[in-house]
């Protein structure tokens, strides 16, 4: 198993940065531009024990995930884990933690890929891309909730 871990500060309220994350809809303005993502799951409002579908696709290849919500803990947590997904095993939890004036919005992903010990083989280059991701997420999330434009 892999861990990747993305930690930062915005200045907003917890309740509005874990409202931000349970609107599913803002998945697409937190996408980097090189990804396209479709809810297939149509008004979905997360809920423990509560399935999303989505369709993903980067460089022309559609991936399909079906995610679990596992967890909501409001408004610390939400931990979602793929029923169906690239990964063998993929578990994302939405850490947030008030800090005075700001929160710390955290992003742990536990991750396993398929093929083992070839498919570790491409750890590198997963890791690679989680971390350009998340750092669009976390840069755009940020832009919005210190703008209040959500």
């Amino acid at each position: 198993m892999q861990t990747f871990i993305k930690s930062s500060y915005i200045k907003c309220n917890i309740q509005t940065l874990f409202d931000f994350h349970l609107d599913v809809n803002n998945l697409k303005h937190i996408t980097p531009n090189d990804t396209k993502v479709t809810l297939i799951t149509k008004d979905f409002k997360p809920k423990q024990s509560e399935t999303l579908e989505i369709k993903s696709t980067k460089y022309f290849i559609p991936m399909y995930w079906k995610v679990k919500i596992e967890k909501i803990d409001e408004p610390n947590l939400l931990v979602d884990i793929a029923l169906k997904s690239p990964f063998k095993y993929w578990e994302h939890k939405h850490i947030f933690i008030q800090h005075k004036d700001r929160c710390e919005l955290k992003d742990v992903i536990t991750y396993e890929l398929p093929f083992g010990n070839f498919g570790k083989l491409f750890n590198p280059f997963i890791a690679k891309d989680l971390q350009k991701m998340f750092d669009f997420r976390h840069k755009i999330t940020k832009e919005i909730l210190e703008k209040g434009l959500n």
